[in-house]
C-alpha cells in the first residue's frame, strides 16, 4: 500500500452481497473513542441484538444503551418503488428483500460502503461516527441516473432505549417524538435523548412500534432472539449526483457538516496510518486495515473522582475494558502503532486501581468496584511497561511509577488475594483458591470455574520470571542499589525447569495442583518462548514450539486444548452453557497466533515463514466482523468464527507479532 492511503481491498460483489446469509454473516463496526460503536450486516437486517447505528454509554463509562437502531431506505422514482432494507421476521418471513438491489459493498478504510444498482440508477450509501462524539452520520449521493430522473429516498426511523445486552419489553417505552422542518427530537428520559437531523431534506414524526424482529445469531447463541422496536419518524432525501445528503443521528445537538465530516473522517484514518508508518515502515494493505481496527478499541475511561484516562474495550460487542485484555493488547494497539502517548495514559490510568499488588480483572462501571480475580494481569502491566520503555526510552516516566511496580513484585513475593503468592521452595507463584477464576481461562458454569487450574500455571510463572527480568533492568536505569530482582530471577529459573515433561515435549500445565502435575496440552506454554525473557534453554525453547505447532496450531491461532485430551470440545456453539462449557477446552485463539509467531521465530529466525503465518488472517478480514480479527474459532475444520467479531487482543497481538518479525523498530 502507497503512502498513508487508506486500505479498500475488503470488497464483495453480488456473489455474496446477493446471498442472504452470506452477507448477513459479514458485519462492519465503527466505534468513536468514548466506547459508543454502531454495527450492522452487509445485508442491513437486523442479526443480532446489539445491531444499531448508535450505541452509547448513557451511564459512562460503559453502561451502554442502544438508541438508533435502523434507517430502512425506500428509492423513490416517479410512481416506482425499490426498497434498499432487509427484514428478518419471527414468522421466517425475509421481507423486503432489500440485499438484492445491492450490487456491492466495500470498506474504505472502516467506512462501510454500499452501492445499489437499480436499472439505470446508481446509489452509493455511507455511514461514519464522528470520534469522540456521540454522533453516526448516514450519507446518499447518485453515481448514475439520467438526466430527466430526480429521484428520492423515503427513509423510516427506528430507534430504541433498552441495555445494549437486551431485548425490549413489550412496547416499553412511551417518549416525546417532535419533528420541526429538517429536525427530529426524541426524549426518551431525561438522560436519554435522541437528535435526528436531515440536512436538505425533511423530517416528519411517527410513533409505532414494529414488532417481532427475528435475531438469527441470538438464537444460535441459545438467546431470546425476537425484538421490537419504535418507528419514531421518517425523513424524505431528495438525491443529487453533485453533494451528499443524509442523516445525522446524535446523542447530543451538535453542528455537523456531511461533507466536512466524512472528509475528516478519512484524514484521521490517515493520520493513524501515517502515525504507524513510523514504526512499522511500509504497511501492506491487511496490515492497515489492523491498524485502524486497532484505533477502534481505545476508548476514554471516566476515573473515580474526575478526571479523563484511557482503556481499552477488550471487544465488541458484549465485552468492556478488562485489565488482563488491556494489557497484553497494550504492545500491538499503541507501541505498534506510534501511538506512544496513548500507551502512557492506558498505563497512568491502570496505576490508579492497582491494589495490593493486583491489577483489576473487570473494571468498574458507575458505582460498581473493580474485581481483582486475575493472577496474571498485574505481571501482564509490568510486561507493558517493559514493551513501553524498550520503545520510548522514557525513564522520567518509569522513576514516577516505579513504586508501584515495586508493589506488584513485592506482593507477588509475600502473597496477595485469592492466595496468590511465591512458594519459597522453588520460585515459583502459585494460585490457590480453586473457587475462583485466576488465569485467563475464565469460565464458569452453574458457579463452577471450568478450568480452574489451581496450582502453579505455567504462563503466570512464565510472566514471573519475564517481570523479575524486566524489573531487574528498571533498576539498573534508575540505579536502585537494593533491588534484588536478579537474584530472584535466577531462583525462578531454576525452579522453572520443572515444567520439562520430557526431552522431546513441551511443558506441564499445571505443577503442584490438587491431584499433582497437569500435563494437559494447551497453549499456555508458548508464553515461556514468546515473551522477551525466558526460563528456558534454547533446545527447550524449540520443543514447545513443535509441540503447540504438532497439536494446537491451526491458521488463525492456537486451540486452547489438543483434540485427544479428555475435555476437547471441537465447536463453540449451542446455549450460554454448552458454549462456557468449551470456552477454553479447545477452540482456536486469535491472540494466541502472535506468540506463537513470535516464538517459532525466536527458535528458527525464519521471517518468510513468520510473515506467511501472519499473513493467513489477511483472509479473515473478508468474515465475520470486516476489517478486524474475531475472538475465538472452532477447534475443528473449518474453523468457522466464533465469540466476539472484533477482538482488541486477537488484532493487537498480530500487529505485535508484524513488528517483531519484521524487525523495523526506529
Amino acid at each position: 500500500m502507497s503512502g498513508c492511503d487508506v486500505p479498500r481491498f475488503v470488497r464483495f460483489g453480488r456473489e455474496i452481497c446477493g446471498e442472504l446469509e452470506l452477507a448477513e454473516r459479514r458485519e462492519w463496526w465503527l466505534a468513536n473513542g468514548r466506547g459508543a460503536y454502531a454495527c450492522g450486516s452487509v445485508a442491513g437486517s437486523l442479526t443480532r441484538r446489539y445491531h444499531g447505528l448508535l450505541v452509547v454509554p448513557l451511564h459512562p463509562p460503559l453502561g451502554r444503551a442502544l438508541l438508533a437502531v435502523k434507517a430502512d431506505a425506500t428509492l423513490r422514482c416517479g410512481e416506482q418503488d425499490w426498497p434498499l432494507f432487509t427484514n428478518r421476521w419471527a414468522d421466517g418471513v425475509v421481507e423486503p428483500p432489500g440485499y438484492l438491489q445491492l450490487q456491492c459493498f466495500s470498506l474504505e478504510g472502516r467506512m462501510p460502503v454500499w452501492r445499489f444498482a437499480i436499472a439505470d440508477l446508481l446509489l452509493e450509501q455511507r455511514i461514519w461516527m464522528e470520534h469522540d462524539s456521540d454522533t453516526t452520520c448516514i450519507a446518499f449521493r447518485l453515481l448514475g441516473a439520467p438526466a430527466d430522473v430526480t429521484p428520492e429516498l423515503h427513509i423510516a426511523l427506528l430507534a430504541n432505549c433498552r441495555d445494549h445486552h437486551q431485548v425490549s419489553e413489550h412496547q416499553s417505552l412511551a417518549p416525546t417524538v417532535a419533528a420541526d422542518g429538517a429536525t427530529l427530537r426524541v426524549g426518551f428520559e431525561p438522560d436519554c435523548t435522541l437528535h435526528i437531523r436531515a440536512p436538505g431534506g425533511e423530517l416528519r414524526a411517527d410513533r409505532t412500534w414494529i414488532e417481532a424482529f427475528d435475531l438469527p445469531l441470538e438464537r444460535e447463541r441459545g438467546l431470546e432472539h425476537r425484538d421490537q422496536h419504535l418507528r419514531i419518524g421518517f425523513a424524505r432525501l431528495g438525491l443529487s449526483a453533485q453533494s451528499w445528503c443524509g442523516l445525522v443521528l446524535q446523542r447530543r445537538a451538535e453542528p455537523v457538516n456531511l461533507e466536512a465530516s466524512l472528509e475528516g473522517f478519512l484524514m484521521r484514518e490517515r493520520r493513524l496510518l501515517a502515525s504507524a508508518s513510523t514504526v512499522l515502515g511500509r504497511l501492506p494493505d491487511w496490515i492497515a486495515q489492523l491498524v485502524l481496527a486497532a484505533d477502534s478499541f481505545i476508548f476514554a475511561r471516566h476515573l473515580p473522582g474526575g478526571g479523563r484516562g484511557v482503556s481499552v474495550i477488550a471487544g465488541y460487542p458484549w465485552f468492556g475494558d478488562w485489565g488482563r485484555d488491556t494489557m497484553i493488547a497494550l504492545a500491538g494497539l499503541t507501541l505498534a502503532t506510534g501511538r506512544h502517548h496513548t500507551a502512557l495514559r492506558i498505563l497512568e490510568t491502570f496505576a490508579t486501581f492497582i491494589d495490593q499488588g493486583m491489577v483489576p480483572n473487570l473494571f468498574p462501571g458507575r458505582g460498581e468496584h473493580p474485581e481483582y480475580n486475575s493472577a496474571d494481569a498485574a505481571l501482564w502491566y509490568i510486561e507493558a511497561w517493559r514493551a513501553y520503555l524498550d520503545t520510548t526510552g522514557d525513564e522520567e516516566s518509569l522513576e514516577r511509577h516505579y513504586p508501584v511496580l515495586q508493589s506488584i513484585v513485592r506482593h507477588y513475593r509475600d502473597g496477595t488475594r485469592f492466595a496468590i503468592g511465591m512458594d519459597p521452595q522453588d520460585g515459583l507463584i502459585h494460585c490457590a483458591d480453586p473457587g475462583v477464576q485466576l488465569t485467563w481461562m475464565d469460565a464458569r458454569v452453574a458457579g463452577r470455574v471450568v478450568t480452574p487450574r489451581t496450582g502453579k500455571p505455567v504462563e503466570i510463572n512464565a510472566l514471573w520470571y519475564n517481570a523479575l527480568c524486566a524489573m531487574t533492568d528498571f533498576a539498573g536505569r534508575l540505579n536502585d542499589p537494593e533491588a534484588d530482582y536478579a537474584e530472584l530471577a535466577a531462583r525462578v529459573s531454576v525452579g522453572f525447569a520443572r515444567y520439562r515433561r520430557d526431552v522431546d515435549a513441551g511443558l506441564f500445565d499445571v505443577l503442584d495442583g490438587p491431584a499433582g502435575h497437569d500435563a494437559s496440552i494447551r497453549p499456555n506454554q508458548i508464553l515461556a518462548v514468546s515473551l522477551t525473557h525466558s526460563a528456558l534453554e534454547p533446545e527447550e525453547q524449540a520443543a514447545v514450539v513443535a509441540e503447540c505447532g504438532r497439536e494446537l496450531l491451526c491458521g488463525m491461532g492456537l486451540r486452547s486444548l489438543a483434540p485427544g485430551e479428555r475435555d476437547y470440545r471441537a465447536t463453540y456453539s449451542g446455549g450460554v452453557p454448552a458454549r462456557d462449557s468449551a470456552y477454553h477446552q479447545g477452540p482456536v485463539w486469535g491472540w494466541l497466533l502472535g506468540h506463537y509467531v513470535m516464538a517459532e521465530y525466536r527458535v528458527s529466525g525464519d521471517r518468510c515463514l513468520a510473515t506467511q503465518r501472519l499473513e493467513a488472517l489477511r483472509d479473515h478480514l473478508f468474515d465475520a466482523g470486516l476489517g478486524t480479527v474475531s475472538e475465538i474459532f472452532d477447534a475443528a475444520a473449518p474453523h468457522r468464527p466464533r465469540g466476539a467479531p472484533a477482538q482488541a487482543w486477537s488484532v493487537a497481538c498480530t500487529l505485535q507479532a508484524w513488528r517483531v518479525v519484521q524487525d523495523t523498530l526506529v
